[in-house]
């Protein structure tokens, strides 16, 4: 008798030669009965596999139309700085009405430039100023900003001090005089997420009369009754931020937030006047449906301090009313030691230019800090439309209602 025997590795080797071998046979027979369907048989697959490759021969670039095409002239223009002479719609101060104005920018280094702007309204605010811009410095981690100006506000508003006992009958116009000048540093240690900010101006407010159809403030107010009529305060000041901010841009995002504290520290030179501020903000984009909505809501609060020899002017309390704040009143409606404000938006993209957005503010004034709640909130809602780019807003146009009436808001930056 002849015995045949085979070793375990070479039995493993046949067993496995057999199974691929199988395995194999099985494959092709498998993709040869998909690649063939039954005789007589059109599958729905094999008429979408002839639709598509007829139409992947007739696809072709996107081509934009031609609003696209303007609009995307006027971003090269107007945001990267390509076109030395620009619009600048930048009032000397809130409450101004439609400004009109220009700027001269030029670049005296590779990326730093100086640019020389101007601007005027119709009721006689005008601003004058020059700004130095050095927007990379230490590896791109930093960006410099020096400025130096004067502008002139004519009929500034002033309605008593508080939320709920004023109306905007009791508005009073004051104007002032004021040259600055500013160096302000903003430094990312991360490149991302967290930011630093160190800035000081110095300035000079000169108060008077004011014009316009209301009563000058002299007329209503002595200054025992009112801190800083007439008054002619300098002031060194100095601010320090720190904050968490991951927006594609502060001008424009559809993503991202803000949060961030601010310190002021205002020394008057005469020391009479001088007091010290802490901004606290939060700012947070929710993109929904993939970005084509966005949910934005915006919380900020003010609080100020002075020591028992200082008082703090009128002029520089903290305030809400106007186009960034409480849309639906008039500019510096309320003022008080200490603010709170509130703001929800939901904005939604009509195309690469254009948002539009439903809005919704809420805030007070108070004198004391602990009354800083959500009791007795004034508040309005509205409509806006926003002409952007990719990393600015530079025309915010809008529609708010409040119980004092309808406003309507110009504004060349986001609301928030």
């Amino acid at each position: 008798m002849i015995r045949f025997v085979i070793g375990r590795r070479a039995a493993g080797r046949a067993s496995l030669a057999l199974a691929l071998t199988w395995a194999a046979t099985l494959g092709v027979a498998q993709v040869a009965s998909a690649q063939a369907p039954a005789e007589g048989e059109d599958t729905r697959a094999g008429r979408i596999a002839v639709q598509q490759q007829a139409k992947s021969g007739e696809l072709k670039p996107y081509e934009p139309n031609k609003a696209e095409i303007w609009v995307k002239k006027l971003e090269e223009q107007f945001l990267t700085g390509a076109l030395k002479w620009h619009p600048f719609f930048d009032s000397a101060y809130a409450g101004g009405g439609f400004t009109l104005g220009a700027g001269y920018l030029t670049h005296v280094s590779d990326y730093n430039t100086l640019d020389v702007r101007g601007s005027i309204t119709f009721t006689g605010y005008k601003r004058l100023e020059a700004e130095f811009l050095a927007p990379r410095l230490f590896g791109r981690r930093g960006t410099l900003s020096v400025i130096g100006g004067w502008r002139e506000a004519t009929q500034v508003g002033f309605y008593g001090f508080g939320t709920g006992n004023t109306s905007k009958d009791d508005r009073a116009n004051y104007s002032f005089t004021q040259p600055y000048g500013a160096a302000t540093l903003e430094v990312w240690p991360t490149r991302k997420w967290l930011v630093l900010v160190g800035g000081v101006d110095y300035s000079q407010w000169d108060v008077g009369e004011g014009g316009g159809s209301a009563p000058s403030v002299e007329e209503v107010y002595t200054p025992e009754t009112l801190p800083g009529l007439g008054a002619k305060v300098t002031y060194l000041h100095a601010l320090g931020t720190a904050a968490f901010d991951w927006r594609e841009s502060p001008g424009y995002t559809r993503r991202g937030g803000h949060y961030g504290v601010t310190f002021h520290e205002y020394s008057d030179t005469d020391d009479t006047y001088s007091f010290r501020q802490v901004d606290y903000e939060a700012i947070q984009h929710i993109p929904l449906f993939r970005e084509a909505w966005v949910l934005s809501l915006h919380g900020r609060v003010q609080t100020t301090y002075a020591d028992d020899d200082q008082v703090i002017p009128f002029f520089m309390l903290p305030s809400l009313g106007g186009g960034s704040s409480l849309r639906g009143f008039t500019s510096w409606r309320f003022r008080d030691r200490h603010s709170l404000l509130l703001q929800a938006e939901w904005r939604v993209l009509v195309n690469s230019f254009f948002d539009t957005a439903l809005f919704y503010d809420a805030g007070k004034v108070t004198d004391s800090r602990s009354d800083l709640d959500l009791e007795d909130l004034k508040s309005d809602y509205g409509i806006g439309f926003r002409l952007h780019g990719p990393a600015a807003t530079p025309l915010r146009v809008e529609l708010a209602k409040s119980n004092e009436g309808l406003v309507l808001v110009f504004s060349a930056k986001a609301s928030f």
